[in-house]
């Protein structure tokens, strides 16, 4: 009758469960439903034709039963926990029943707490049986440690992992332990967390592939001199106390198939002294991680590595020149004090570099250039200082193709502190604030450019002359304090000071003069031509004539800005007027003056007219009268003049 696949599972696993109720000779128990079967085969027509072996069963000591029978046909893997000195006999003779040819191949035994013999028949048991892989997890010896004759003959095992042991016994022959381990035929041995501190060299050539010695407290005396490891391809050192680098190369120069080799995490140095190392030539991966290697490991590396990882190291920088790895593919220098990039000069097949979280400020932005062969570089999480150097880094990333791992979000500015966060891909400066060529050259165009406007604006307004008349008027001043002392208690004689044209000297000869100084008051006015001193220079006597005068009168006309002296004259009575703070100007506008004919150098005569009330000189006839009152009006003033009687005469 055919079965459904449903009912032959529940049928099976009832067998099963008949079985375990049915012999009491073993006190051990299955847990957590691992009673399941792997897989169902059937036929064209549908009927079953066979049941796979159970992947696994796990078993520990609490009391119940089950037939080995059961467990030989049903189960490739088995874990059993909890082995103590009352029931390891029957574990012993359950294990002596998976003879070779069994389906039984993976073994695990957790918390193991046995005396010293029991535990090596146990491990001798396991030796003859079907088992190709045997755990053992934290292990406790019990009782002294003694010499035990191990026989390696008819195994099938494949690799034996031993994690945790505890050794109670202190005082014990080491041979009499590490012998048993060192001379197992097998291709895998692993045991790790151990405290070992020592590990014999196999007394005969080894079938060793892979060693395991992670975290234990292995030194530099591990395999010295030994020439039985020809086979092993891979050893792993990790978590240990080796310190020279050099002992771990004379190590490694007699295993003549060592590929990979780890030594993260110990104590290792190399100061680059007389001792050369020597490497397995067949060593081709090599992990000097979280060591305390620093410049000078690169004098002290297999010439035909490819993969070397020396992250978190105390490397400054990679000499030139002192390695020649030309099989070197991948490198990682990550987590150390590199303040650069490296070349890649000796190491000319390099494709694969990690530079990550070490000191660089501004990457060298010819990497690429240097290293054509580099298809990832990884240099993210470093202290970047987002400058112009560093643009020429940015521009690399566009022009690299994707060659920058962790990009954008792994570059990030850290200096200066306001751009602290930013991302590289974010930062940006202008190409003049990073060229300084660009900014030299720019910088210079504008200061010719701002010299010109200077020199035109000086020409345009007259500033050279200005200048020169400053100078004249303190030069002038200060001989006239020094040269006469009683000028300068001098009291005001004059009314007003003329400046005019002498194109308009008639005007002022017979119109302005005359009406002044001979109507009604007494008004006293200086001319250059009756009161100017022989002698002094003119600069001078126009500067003493405007000091004595207590007002200053501008005939001002087309042909009074064409007048050199003019100017000088209203140059220096202006200066008078913001120097003494008064208002001692005043101007007459004897013809109209277009402003297209006043010079740049009158803007103060510009200035004036636009913000100062001036008298402008009538045409006609009939309005001359309140020309002149109020002329005489804006010039009265009652001077201190001891003679009267000179108003209206010339000096």
């Amino acid at each position: 009758m055919t079965e459904s696949p449903s009912s032959l599972k529940t049928l099976f696993v009832y067998k099963c469960l008949f079985a375990l109720t049915f012999w009491n000779h073993v006190s051990l128990s299955v847990e957590n439903e691992l009673l399941t079967p792997a897989s169902y085969t059937f036929s064209e027509d549908g009927s079953y034709q066979k049941v796979e072996s159970l992947p696994l069963m796990h078993i520990n000591r609490y009391q119940s039963s089950f037939d080995w029978v059961v467990i030989q046909n049903t189960t490739e893997s088995l874990s059993l926990s909890e082995i103590t000195n009352d029931n390891v006999k029957k574990l012993i003779a359950l294990l002596s029943n998976f003879r070779p040819g069994s389906r039984l191949q993976n073994l695990t035994l957790t918390n193991v707490s046995v005396e010293w013999d029991a535990l090596m028949k146990m491990i001798q048991t396991v030796w003859h049986s079907s088992i190709e892989y045997f755990n053992i997890n934290n292990v406790t010896q019990l009782g002294d440690v003694k010499g035990y004759v191990f026989d390696y003959s008819g195994t099938s095992m494949k690799a034996l992992a031993v994690k945790k042991i505890l050794i109670t016994d202190l005082y014990f022959v080491q041979d009499d332990l590490y012998r048993i381990f060192a001379d197992m035929n097998i291709a895998d041995m692993a045991i790790v967390e151990a405290d070992m501190i020592h590990m014999l060299c196999p007394s005969y050539q080894s079938p060793f592939r892979h060693l395991n010695f992670l975290k234990n407290d292995l030194t530099d005396f591990l395999f010295q001199k030994c020439d039985n490891l020809t086979q092993l391809e891979t050893l792993i050192l990790q978590w240990n106390k080796f310190e020279s680098l050099p002992k771990v190369s004379f190590m490694t120069s007699r295993m003549k198939s060592l590929k990979y080799l780890d030594m993260s995490n110990n104590l290792l140095r190399y100061d680059g002294a007389d001792v050369q190392c020597q490497w397995a030539e067949s060593l081709t991966e090599l992990d000097l991680s979280s060591n305390q290697l620093a410049d000078a490991v690169f004098e002290c590396l297999p010439v035909n590595i490819k993969k070397l990882d020396l992250q978190n190291n105390q490397i400054s920088s990679v000499p030139k020149g002192m390695a020649d790895l030309k099989s070197l593919e991948e490198l990682n220098l990550a987590s150390n004090r590199l303040a650069d990039l490296p070349g890649c000069s000796g190491f000319t097949s390099l494709r694969f570099l990690n530079i990550e979280k070490n000191s660089i400020l501004t990457p060298s932005a010819d990497f690429f250039q240097s290293c054509p062969s580099v298809r990832e570089l990884q240099a993210g999480h470093n202290p970047f200082k987002c400058s112009c150097e560093l643009q020429d880094f940015i521009r690399l990333e566009r022009q690299s193709g994707g060659k920058l791992f962790g990009w954008p979000e792994a570059y990030v500015c850290e200096y200066p502190e306001g751009l602290r966060g930013t991302e590289l891909k974010d930062f940006h400066l202008s190409e003049l604030a990073c060229n300084t060529t660009l900014l030299l050259v720019t910088a210079l165009l504008l200061t010719l450019v701002l010299v010109a406007i200077v020199a035109f604006l000086c020409i345009y307004l007259d500033v050279p002359w200005y200048v020169r008349m400053t100078w004249q008027w303190t030069q002038t001043k200060r001989r006239a304090w020094h040269n006469q002392p009683e000028e300068r208690e001098a009291v005001l004689q004059f009314h007003a000071f003329i400046s005019y044209s002498e194109r308009d000297s008639l005007w002022v000869k017979n119109e302005l003069i005359p009406n002044l100084e001979k109507g009604e008051g007494c008004v006293q006015l200086c001319q250059h031509e009756r009161n100017f001193i022989p002698g002094k220079t003119i600069v001078e006597n126009i500067i003493n004539c405007i000091e004595k005068s207590y007002k200053s009168i501008f005939v001002l006309s087309p042909n009074f800005v064409q007048s050199e002296w003019c100017h000088y004259e209203l140059y220096f009575a202006h200066h008078k007027l913001f120097s003494e703070n008064s208002n001692s100007l005043i101007l007459i506008l004897l013809e109209p003056i277009p402003p297209c004919v006043i010079p740049a150098r009158y803007h103060k005569l510009k200035a004036l007219m636009a913000k100062r009330t001036y008298l402008e000189w009538p045409k006609e006839r009939s309005k001359r009268a309140l020309f002149w009152a109020n002329l005489r009006a804006a010039i009265s003033i009652n001077l201190p003049i001891a003679d009267q009687n000179r108003c209206g005469e010339p000096d």
